[in-house]
């Protein structure tokens, strides 16, 4: 495997303001994430994407070098992880050399994934795979507490069962954006979204935090303190 981690961090966030370099704990979000990447990985094939020169900066301050700065045309706000990673691959192979056939992508937000984590997803994905993904099992199981709208305006099952608990649900995975290992060619053929042979990495609820909002990063500093 030739992997190319890439750490999206655009310096623009519309939920929480400049949050990749928030500090979170003391330390900048994306220093979690950076942290367990380079615990996994060696830094020559460790990219931040950024679009700011600040956070390149901050980021460089640990050690690490950045490529590159991102394209304004890659950092808006309809821009899709897809385009960024192709982005990332592509500058590797014609500035760098190095062509990679896996890439591993590390989003700054998920704080509490670690190298653990990161580690045992890769030793999930195999050459016979098109990718490997995180997930958590989700709370709101569709055979038990999600409905939909039918076409006369009354609430039905999304997705029918005859089940009396929601103990007897079958377990449904929610992805929890963590780790995503994608083979570049099916990255380029079906996108960051994309199905074929994929297996799932589960990861606890903790673990599986992702923060979007104030209400996300609320829950994460309450949780910082334990697992410093």
């Amino acid at each position: 495997m030739n992997p190319l981690v890439v750490i999206p961090a655009r310096g623009g966030s519309k939920g929480i303001p400049r949050k990749n370099i928030k500090e979170l704990g003391g330390k900048p979000l994306i220093y979690y994430t950076i942290k367990a990447a380079r615990e996994v990985f060696e830094d020559d094939v460790i990219c931040v994407s950024t679009d700011d020169k600040e956070i390149k900066e901050i980021v460089e301050e640990t050690g690490l070098e950045v490529p590159f700065i991102r394209p304004a045309e890659l950092a808006t706000d309809i821009t899709g992880t897809q385009d960024v990673l192709l982005h990332s691959i592509e500058f590797y192979e014609k500035e760098l050399n190095y062509s990679a056939d896996t890439v591993i992508l590390l989003q700054p937000t998920s704080p509490f994934r670690t190298a653990k984590h990161i580690k045992e997803a890769v030793e999930i994905f195999h050459l016979g795979l098109d990718r490997v993904v995180s997930v958590k099992e989700t709370d709101a199981n569709p055979y038990f507490v999600l409905y939909e709208e039918n076409e006369e305006g009354y609430l039905e099952q999304s997705k029918k069962g005859n089940f009396k608990r929601r103990q007897d649900c079958p377990p449904v995975w929610e992805l929890n954006g963590a780790i995503y290992i994608i083979k570049v060619k099916s990255l380029i053929n079906e996108g960051i979204s994309g199905f074929g042979k994929v297996k799932k990495y589960v990861m606890d609820k903790i673990s599986s935090i992702d923060i979007d909002n104030e209400l996300d990063w609320f829950v994460a500093e309450s949780w910082i303190n334990i697992f410093q």
